[in-house]
């Protein structure tokens, strides 16, 4: 080779060279693209999330079972009317429970026995009267009521030979009342009735039976004691003094009760 042909040659191997190159690459890079790592593309520090497997149950969340309070320990009170917080507060040492709440009203009922005798005359009656009681305060009760009552009058021979009186005088009263009473110390109280009865007298006097209707108005006044059962129950004892005790011109009682009048009453007070 000449000096030209020299560097001509040189130029003519290095362009081989150059071709040949890029298909070497080709065929390592084909050769070893079966298997590519997995690259972990997570941030540091974290570790990769488990994939659960499939049709696996969910894990069942237990409810708490509540546990009743000791047995000994007391149970919170509950709000009422005469204690609206819920709480009792403990009486003192030495200090009475505070009196049960006065109640308002009560059903006063009496059942009368009576017998009165004044000079050989004798009269006997026998009465109920239920009526209903209204404490004004915690001493002073009022209140209306009706009346029934039974008198038996027998006179003396005196009588029915100057008096021309007859033999006895039956008769049946219905009237309508008014009562007031007061509590003068502990269970003694005072008691005072206004009564306005109509009454039905029979009799026969020398073989003609006769009827006669009338008003009577008998104001009664006298004292009582009170035994208490319970809260809502008591038995009153009342001895009563009769103001219009008398006879009429006819033989007729001026009242249906006798002297002294003596009442057993039963008292029941009504509400909560």
């Amino acid at each position: 080779m000449n000096a030209l042909q020299r560097p001509l040659f040189a130029i003519f191997l290095v362009g081989a060279g150059l071709l040949a190159a890029p298909a070497a690459f080709a065929q390592r890079t084909d050769s070893t693209s079966t298997v590519k790592p997995q690259l972990n593309t997570a941030p540091p520090g974290t570790a990769p999330r488990p994939v659960p497997a499939p049709n696996t149950p969910a894990p069942r969340q237990e409810v708490p079972v509540p546990v009743p309070p000791p047995v000994n320990e007391p149970v919170p009170a509950r709000p009422s009317t005469d204690s609206p917080s819920g709480l009792e507060l403990p009486s003192r040492p030495g200090v009475a429970a505070p009196p049960p709440p006065l109640r308002k009203y009560f059903l006063y009922t009496n059942f009368g026995l009576g017998y009165t005798s004044y000079y050989g005359d004798g009269q006997f009656n026998a009465s109920i009267a239920p009526a209903l009681g209204i404490r004004v305060s915690e001493k002073f009760s009022i209140g209306p009521g009706i009346s029934y009552s039974y008198t038996n009058i027998s006179y003396s021979d005196y009588n029915q030979q100057v008096n021309r009186y007859p033999p006895n005088v039956v008769s049946n009263n219905l009237g309508l009342k008014a009562f007031a009473q007061y509590m003068v110390y502990k269970q003694f109280f005072l008691h005072a009735e206004y009564e306005v009865t109509r009454t039905s007298a029979k009799y026969t006097y020398q073989g003609q039976a006769y009827d006669i209707n009338r008003t009577l108005k008998t104001p009664l006044g006298g004292a009582g004691y009170r035994n208490s059962f319970s809260d809502r129950v008591a038995a009153d004892i009342v001895v009563l003094y009769n103001f219009n005790d008398g006879v009429n011109t006819d033989g007729s009682s001026t009242s249906p009760y006798g002297q002294p009048e003596i009442r057993l009453n039963l008292l029941i007070n009504l509400g909560k």
